[in-house]
């Protein structure tokens, strides 16, 4: 008995010391190293505000009813585009997609060098009627006040749209001659399903034209939101998850509430979606690992040391990162039941019970897959289940590119104190319709976010620092100036 204790002490022994030199060695600082600081360059700052507040006010909203489009906002918004940004419209060849996406193309001179792809969407999400009074300004004022600028669209994602425009007026005043082809696609539907940015991928590939890499929006700079590092830390998507709606309904003889049968179309629908609640997805720390492996170095070791760990703590990891939705949907396919629809009467049986569950995939999962889970868990013939408003997972692309060190070196460059790490966006992007078009599609925006300005996006208040905002159209020149150089 004395020799089995003993060897137990010795074993746990053992490995809580590797368990400590795994935390204290593992994580190692793989940051680019920056050496020579980026120069800004020199902005009229009025100037630039004044046009940034101008795009805030037009109106450009995608409504899921597509009979609610306005038209004259999006045709407001090109004139817009066309006078305020004079060389861009004289020095670039636009291509109007779908009739109100646009394409621009300043072409470079060495045909060997495939071209670089920016991008953005002018469209913004409606504003709520009942949450107009919390606005504290206009939502569509535009106003500057305080060294912020309010109103729709300066998070997602007029910022890109407009500091794209703004780097490369600059950058063409400045006399540009680049090597290789610069194009930015501007979709004007992205909040409504994206469209505009299908038909532009469609046009590119109709062209034969690849990219050397995409950038549109996705993620930002986080302050005070990934647990660790005290610094801020610039997630830079990788990939997105892909979603679908299942639809499940069942039928039923319907009839009159008094004589019911045992279980009802409802009944048997509720116990489908009980089930299907009762089992989620597996858990994959794949992308939890990618970020970490990035920031590790930079976290306390009580952080550490379950991540450098997880040969031996990964459960204890995944229910910590389970407890909150917000790291949960970063590890696992999610389930939303979103739908529920049945008899229009309290005492008439339902002919048809049905119920539309929402899945946001995670790579490495698909439609298919989802659909053989739904089947095995619900175990039920009489429930059927057909997809809706599909689209799978993104390829995970490399942070070995070209595009993902000049987007790292590029943060980097211009404040070193930012972190940069890959992650997995949650949401989806337009650049999800350009799958073929490149092997290397990142999602960033120089724009920094908290836990209290990250409510905005989509909400109430939606704001942008003229700070970030000017930091945006650095970090945009920048990147724009060296992919042009080749």
């Amino acid at each position: 008995m004395k020799k089995f204790l003993l060897s137990t002490l010795v074993l746990l022994f053992v490995i809580a010391a590797v368990v400590v030199y795994r935390a204290n060695t593992v994580f190692i600082d793989q940051q680019y190293r920056v050496t020579q600081p980026l120069e800004p360059v020199i902005l009229d700052k009025s100037a630039v505000i004044a046009r940034f507040s101008q795009a805030i006010q037009i109106p450009t909203i995608s409504y899921d009813d597509r009979s609610n489009f306005d038209h004259q906002a999006f045709s407001t918004f090109h004139d817009y585009l066309a006078t305020s940004f004079p060389l861009v419209n004289q020095k670039t060849e636009q291509t109007l997609i779908a009739d109100y996406s646009i394409i621009y193309h300043l072409k470079g001179q060495n045909e060997q060098l495939k071209p670089a792809l920016f991008m953005g969407h002018m469209d913004v999400v409606p504003i709520e009627a009942a949450s107009l009074a919390d606005w504290q300004q206009p939502p569509f004022s535009g106003k500057l006040e305080n060294g912020i600028v309010w109103g729709r669209g300066t998070i997602d994602d007029k910022v890109s749209v407009v500091a794209l425009m703004e780097a490369l007026e600059l950058l063409i005043a400045q006399g540009i001659q680049p090597q290789r082809s610069i194009y930015f696609a501007f979709g004007h539907d992205e909040e409504a399903g994206g469209e505009g940015a299908k038909a532009i991928a469609q046009y590119f590939a109709e062209e034969n034209i690849r990219f050397e890499f995409v950038l549109d929006e996705g993620g930002v700079i986080t302050d005070g939101i990934i647990p660790g590092p005290e610094q801020p830390v610039a997630l830079v998507g990788i990939a997105e998850k892909g979603y679908v709606n299942f639809h499940l309904s069942v039928k039923g003889e319907g009839g009159h509430s008094s004589q019911p049968p045992d279980h009802t179309a409802a009944g048997i629908l509720a116990q489908a979606i009980v089930e299907v609640e009762n089992h989620p997805f597996d858990t994959k720390l794949d992308f939890f690992e990618l970020m970490f492996e990035r920031i590790g170095f930079a976290t306390p070791l009580s952080t550490r040391l379950p991540l450098a760990n997880l040969w031996l703590l990964s459960p204890v990891v995944e229910q910590v990162l389970l407890a909150k939705a917000s790291s949960a949907a970063g590890i696992r396919t999610t389930t939303a039941v979103t739908m529920l629809q049945g008899s229009n009467k309290s005492n008439v049986l339902p002919t048809v019970a049905s119920a539309v569950v929402n899945f946001r995939i995670l790579p490495g999962d698909t439609i298919a897959s989802i659909r053989q889970h739904l089947v095995e868990v619900i175990d039920n013939p009489l429930v059927e289940i057909e997809a809706e408003l599909a689209n799978e997972a993104s390829a995970v692309s490399t942070t070995d590119s070209l595009g993902f060190k000049l987007i790292e070196s590029t943060i980097r460059r211009l404040n070193p104190d930012v972190l940069v790490s890959p992650y997995l966006v949650l949401g989806a992007t337009d650049s999800r319709h350009f799958q073929g078009l490149s092997d290397n599609i990142y999602r960033f925006m120089m724009v920094s976010l908290n836990p209290t300005t990250l409510k905005q996006f989509h909400g109430v208040n939606e704001q942008i620092s003229v700070e970030d905002y000017l930091q945006a159209i650095q970090f945009y020149y920048a990147m724009v100036n060296q992919a042009a150089q080749g």
